[in-house]
């Protein structure tokens, strides 16, 4: 098999090579830039055919010939599996990696050689509008779940491309924030689920972020993507851009960056075959960036044009209910009053009533690039009236799902609930609430939804709530219900997947992927997240997630990794395995199922260093097991401690080091529940304390929840940026009413008030969202035939060009004796610059195209 993949490589080596010669500077630069939506420049003469991508981290998007990357929706049916937030609470990879071979399928099957996916950014804040497409808040559990998925994808011949590379945190001016941190929290945290995806999955394709980081666009980052990405980790696939997200396309492919999408018109290509000309870039730069497209283009062309006409529909949807059920969290499980067991499961004919707008049109997928267009829907309301084994009585509304009160709907629901043994309450995050685009404003459903719940606890003796949410929301109102299950968002099965853990069918073992804090207030990045600034500052360092809340000793509603089963589990027996020279390389122990039905459970191992002179998080998580068991059954389970189980990385030298000392080893069921521990002595390697003689007390105890400015520039090594935003390419339009322009100000006026109304519909049009924190670079590189020269004009009346033409439109009025005249005159003065310099654009690449 190694002599097969040996052969292929030296094969697909040698087609590059051969095409590459053939090819002119023109031709090469062209390659690098989109020509199409989603799709890459095609030369048939040479035998190069068109690369096709799309949208799909739990579902294609591929849109039909003629769309543009806004087109939200309107996309060919696809199976819409379960959103990143439900897989990553299955805490397992190989499903991952069946599910992505799934989408794998799906993708050649319509024509598509790179599906853009995963999505693996940390979960800094519970407020990020984009968390459902996201794993977790911790590196390493992402960096798992992503290297399954993109094996699955990889083994189907077609490419995956995880994504946002790199600290994209945000959606407010996600085309412009400047993401500001120290390198150690960049890499230990932010990188190191990329590094894992490189490392062990070896994807052709890593997609480039359209933030800055520390004063550099990602795209443009050559200590990301040339120091560490290729250089460190030894990646030699292509990097494409988010869409839009390449600014100068000339300091990108010096950088590292491949593809330049969606299509930016002629404008780039011209500039980077004119930068090849006169020096500025070498020749043989581009024509490693152009090695890295025409591998990826050929790799996948087989795999496509080989592809079958059709999937198996059926067969994806099932997979698609394994995934949900899998990732469904049971997270209370009370024995109501009066009755001898728990809440659930439901006994069989026992009679239910539905309640919640959810329970009739399902939550089940995020809205933004990654909406689907699933090839099936099923809704609680259908499953659980077509169920044999509960009784429906009825179904209400009980709420507006906008949030707006209406008492009849309560009072209709409460009369419900009086008719049945048991209520389910479908709680949940609407379609507004989570979003590519926009981030959050809040942690809490809305209060009709706890309106109601109160209500129906008051009359039902058993209530049981069903949240559908893609990510963490204020819990307060659990106390109202027996018991919560955290359905996440579960793509187009969910409802099935549901009902099958409501029945017992299937033993909830899905475990947090993140914290679950009690309120806002106690997030570390309370009142800073977003930041609509210009910078985004990331003073809570390594103190993310629940190395936070454990490190500050913060209490939460439910702990990272929590999860419970209609079973009990013990664990024992904890051993750790050394290699000759004493080095720890595995941790054993035993599992139970103590219980009286078979289950699965997750047991994670964390590793502390309680005596320690470099600061670092209460404890970390460094490896993971799902383990099956059947009733009474007990297995020996073994968790790999790999190369980053002890690491941390030192600014001073520049380097991973290990500090020596004595470690724990701690197993259990969550962070918080810790069950075994164990100690080994690790060798260091003796580097000197970075942080000798700074004075980081924030850091140093965890609680950093409000560091001074001092410290946090002590703790990045320099002055922190201004967040002030200036007038030039990068601003946003949402900055316009800041300009020198009353043009402007009217145009800014207007997406303003769309942007503020936009939300109240409940489901909000992201294109209003996505131009409202656009910057104006990229009308350049996502609206063609615009050029940057365009842009450039437009900065310049930004600047106040058009405030002094009024000094010749009033002349031109007082000489004319017209009112109109002069208004023209101002118009013409604004808008010709405008004009001149597309007219120009749109010349050059006239010219330019006959080359090509």
């Amino acid at each position: 098999m190694n002599d097969e993949r040996a052969d292929a490589c030296c094969e697909l080596d040698a087609r590059v090579g051969s095409v590459l010669g053939k090819m002119s500077l023109e031709q090469k630069c062209a390659l690098l830039s989109g020509a199409t939506a989603f799709g890459t420049r095609a030369f048939p003469g040479l035998g190069v055919p068109e690369l096709q991508f799309s949208d799909g981290p739990h579902g294609l998007r591929h849109q039909a010939e003629g769309a543009n990357h806004l087109g939200i929706g309107g996309s060919l049916p696809a199976t819409c599996f379960p959103t990143a937030v439900t897989v990553a609470n299955t805490w397992n990879p190989e499903l991952g990696q069946e599910m992505g071979a799934a989408l794998g399928m799906e993708a050649k099957v319509q024509g598509v050689n790179v599906l853009l996916g995963p999505g693996l950014c940390l979960k800094r804040s519970p407020l990020c509008g984009r968390n459902f497409e996201y794993f977790s808040e911790d590196p390493y559990l992402a960096g798992k779940m992503a290297a399954g998925f993109v094996r699955g994808i990889q083994g189907q011949g077609v490419a995956a491309c995880p994504k946002h590379f790199a600290v994209n945190s945000q959606e407010t001016r996600r085309q412009a924030s400047d993401s500001v941190l120290d390198e150690r929290t960049l890499r230990e945290l932010y990188l190191s689920a990329f590094e894992t995806v490189v490392r062990e999955s070896h994807p052709m394709a890593i997609m480039s972020s359209y933030n800055l980081v520390n004063g550099t666009y990602a795209n443009e980052n050559a200590h990301l993507l040339q120091e560490v990405l290729r250089d460190e980790w030894g990646f030699g696939g292509a990097v494409v851009t988010d869409w839009g997200a390449s600014v100068d396309h000339v300091a990108g492919v010096a950088a590292g960056s491949t593809l330049e999408m969606p299509d930016p018109g002629l404008d780039s290509v011209r500039e980077l075959v004119d930068a090849v000309r006169g020096g500025l870039i070498e020749g043989s730069v581009v024509d490693v960036r152009v090695r890295e497209a025409l591998a990826l283009v050929f790799h996948t062309d087989e795999a496509v044009k080989s592809a079958p006409a059709t999937f198996d529909v059926d067969a994806h949807h099932e997979l698609a209910r394994r995934v949900a059920a899998q990732g469904i969290v049971l997270m209370k499980n009370d024995v109501p009053a009066g009755k001898e067991r728990a809440a659930l499961p439901l006994a069989i004919g026992t009679r239910v009533a539905l309640i919640g707008d959810f329970a009739r049109a399902p939550r089940y997928q995020g809205a933004g690039s990654s909406l689907v267009n699933c090839t099936r829907l099923d809704s609680l309301l259908d499953v659980i009236g077509d169920s044999d084994e509960l009784s429906l009585v009825g179904f209400e509304p009980g709420f507006d799902r906008d949030g707006q009160a209406d008492a009849g709907k309560l009072a209709a629901a409460e009369e419900l609930a009086r008719k049945a043994e048991v209520a389910l309450v479908c709680l949940g995050l609407g379609e507004s609430d989570e979003t590519e685009g926009a981030d959050r404003t809040r942690m809490r459903l809305n209060q009709n939804q706890i309106d109601l719940l109160e209500r129906i606890r008051s009359t039902c003796g058993q209530v049981v709530v069903l949240l559908s949410a893609g990510s963490v929301v204020e819990t307060s109102w659990a106390k109202d219900c027996d018991a919560l299950l955290y359905l996440a968002l579960g793509g187009q099965a969910g409802a099935d997947a549901a009902v099958d853990v409501l029945t017992g069918k299937v033993n909830p073992s899905g475990h947090l992927a993140e914290t679950w804090p009690l309120s806002l207030a106690d997030t570390p990045t309370a009142g800073t997240f977003p930041s609509e600034g210009a910078t985004a500052e990331y003073r809570e360092g390594l103190y993310v997630g629940y190395r936070y809340y454990q490190s500050a000793s913060v209490p939460v509603a439910f702990p990272f990794g929590f999860g419970l089963s209609y079973t009990t589990f013990s664990y024992a027996d904890e051993r750790v395995v050394t290699n000759a020279e004493g080095v720890p390389q595995a941790v054993t122990f035993v599992v139970s199922n103590t219980g009286d039905v078979a289950g699965a459970e997750v047991a994670q191992l964390y590793v502390a260093l309680p005596s320690r002179k470099v600061f670092r998080p209460t404890q970390e998580l460094k490896g993971f097991a799902r383990v099956e068991l059947a009733v009474g059954e007990s297995r020996e389970v073994t968790i790999p401690l790999d190369d980053k189980a002890f690491r941390y990385f030192n600014p001073r030298t520049g380097s991973w080091e290990v500090e020596g000392g004595s470690y724990e080893l701690r197993v259990g069921a969550s962070c918080e529940d810790v069950r075994l521990t164990a100690t080994a002595e690790v060798a260091g390697t003796g580097a000197p304390d970075p942080y000798e003689g700074v004075g980081l007390p924030s850091y140093q105890s965890g609680c950093v929840a409000n560091v001074p400015d001092a410290e946090f520039e002590a703790l990045l090594g320099r002055a922190a940026p201004s967040p002030g935003v200036k007038i030039g390419r990068d601003m946003c339009f949402r900055d316009l009413g800041h300009t020198r322009s009353p043009l402007l100000w009217l145009v800014g006026g207007i997406l303003g008030h769309l942007h503020r109304r936009n939300f109240a519909k409940g489901a909000p049009d992201l294109n209003v969202e996505f131009v409202y924190n656009m910057p104006l670079h990229a009308i350049a590189k996502m609206a063609p035939p615009v050029c940057m020269g365009v842009v450039d004009a437009l900065v310049r009346e930004a600047k106040g060009w058009g405030v002094l033409g009024i000094v010749p439109a009033v002349a031109v009025w007082l000489l004319s004796g017209g009112l109109g005249w002069g208004v023209l005159a101002w118009a013409l003065w604004v808008l010709l610059p405008i004009l001149a310099a597309f007219a120009s654009g749109r010349m050059k690449d006239a010219s330019f195209a006959k080359r090509l």
